[in-house]
């Protein structure tokens, strides 16, 4: 039994690969301020987004926040944000619009003609429903309630989607607080058109509202000061930008993430909750 050998030609040494040096990782100088203190999970990144303040209007780049992928990065689905929106409008709303009944008219006691005999359709009342200027039949009788329960999850669902929209299409920011150096209305008018932040802005904060931001929205028709327990998906989606605080961003982060693992089909809604946070 023969073996045969084989040589492979020699290779020029230009055409191999030239030995490169592994590039260093470019790490970010930015401070990354404010961290998720919730766990997420692995396979997804937090969300950033940078850090502003009000106190004049160049402060725009003060740090990179970090914001749970589980609340601003869900998926988009509008179905929802139209079926909570629809919901708002409607649990609220009272139609008053009452009709009356031929019993409720007046008049029409005595009978039209007689029985028999004029060749006539018979009737025994003007105010019959077939009559003009009769009663109405099965018309509306108010006032009437178009109050109805939606989902608590849904209804969750819905405000994760609004801020998830808001911060995809770059109508949300963030400030440290929402102090301000002056009262004037025409400063905070300047600096939302100097930061192209468009014609109305939804402002939020967790604890007490500030004197000043409160004293110049009030002039302004376009800008509301909201606190986060009333943040709600018609007032995001009326204004054109949001903007939230470090400290609501956590309180909307820990009550939204807290519904997530509260409901299921052991535990309905129920109030009130002994382990709402």
């Amino acid at each position: 039994m023969s073996f045969r050998c084989f040589t492979l030609p020699l290779v020029h040494n230009t055409l191999l690969p030239k030995k490169t040096e592994k590039s260093p990782e470019v790490v970010s100088s930015d401070p990354i301020l404010r961290k998720c203190s919730l766990p997420f999970p692995k396979h997804l990144k937090p969300v950033q987004a940078w850090i502003e303040s009000l106190q004049h209007y160049d402060a725009r780049h003060l740090g990179l926040a970090d914001l749970h992928p589980d609340v601003f990065a869900v998926m988009p689905r509008l179905d929802i944000l139209h079926s909570v929106a629809i919901w708002q409008k409607n649990f609220k709303r009272i139609s008053y619009a009452n009709a009356k009944t031929r019993a409720e008219m007046r008049g029409g006691g005595r009978k039209p003609w007689r029985q028999k005999g004029t060749g006539r359709a018979r009737h025994g009342s003007i105010r019959s429903p077939i009559w003009h200027g009769g009663g109405v039949a099965l018309g509306p009788r108010g006032p009437t309630s178009y109050y109805y329960m939606l989902p608590m999850k849904e209804r969750v669902f819905g405000l994760k989607v609004a801020l998830t929209s808001k911060q995809m299409q770059g109508d949300l920011h963030i400030v440290d607080s929402l102090e301000m150096p002056t009262f004037d209305p025409q400063y905070l008018a300047d600096l939302v058109r100097y930061r192209h932040w468009g014609r109305s802005v939804l402002f939020v904060d967790v604890d007490e509202i500030p004197e000043n931001i409160q004293s110049a929205t009030s002039d302004l028709k376009t800008f509301t000061v909201v606190p986060a327990i009333g943040l709600n998906v018609h007032s995001m989606l009326k204004h054109q930008t949001l903007v939230l605080t470090l400290d609501t961003i956590s309180f909307l982060e820990k009550k939204l993430l807290w519904h997530d693992s509260r409901y299921s089909p052991l535990y309905p809604f129920r109030l009130p909750y002994s382990d709402f946070p």
